[in-house]
């Protein structure tokens, strides 16, 4: 999809859009990178079957370096908005820019594609979540439930949080 300059000087970044192929590796990095929210959900975070339907709905951005997967986003087009979820990065890769490379490819997918803003939801338990998304632009407007189909051993809902494209 798109080239990047290096972060760090070092490497150069390649975001593309994921395929079928890329079902596994997904998978995989989002339950490792989501292995925080193990504590309240119990499990792993996303199955294989999920990915696959998240794909069919939308897409995934894959953040790249030398062909080895340093993280992801799923970006689905939701009319004038566009929904992001699932921000994954390799875990030993976290706090060095590369959710601000994603999240910035999904922005600009979104404005591509004719969206006025951006939205996500956070769990309200990871509470260094909202700091870090209102730093990026965004701002609560809401709170949900959380979906009946994650299970969780610990009571939590969701923060609604949206950000203008325009």
């Amino acid at each position: 999809m798109t080239g990047q300059p290096s972060i760090d000087g070092n490497e150069e970044l390649l975001v593309r859009a994921a395929g079928p192929e890329d079902l596994a590796a997904i998978t995989g990095l989002i339950n490792k990178a989501f292995q925080v929210e193990r504590f309240f959900l119990g499990s792993d975070r996303i199955r294989a079957d999920e990915v696959r339907a998240r794909i069919a709905q939308g897409t995934f951005l894959l953040l790249l370096s030398g062909g080895t997967l340093l993280g992801c986003v799923y970006a689905e087009l939701r009319g004038t908005s566009g929904f992001i979820g699932l921000l994954s990065v390799e875990p030993q890769r976290q706090k060095a820019g590369f959710s601000r490379v994603l999240m910035t490819a999904a922005e600009d997918y979104f404005r591509r594609n004719g969206c006025r803003q951006a939205e996500l939801r956070v769990v309200n338990l990871r509470i260094e979540l909202p700091p870090y998304y209102r730093h990026l632009g965004y701002r609560e407007i809401a709170t949900e439930e959380l979906p009946a189909e994650i299970a969780r051993i610990l009571p939590c809902h969701l923060i609604v949080m949206t950000k203008a494209l325009v």
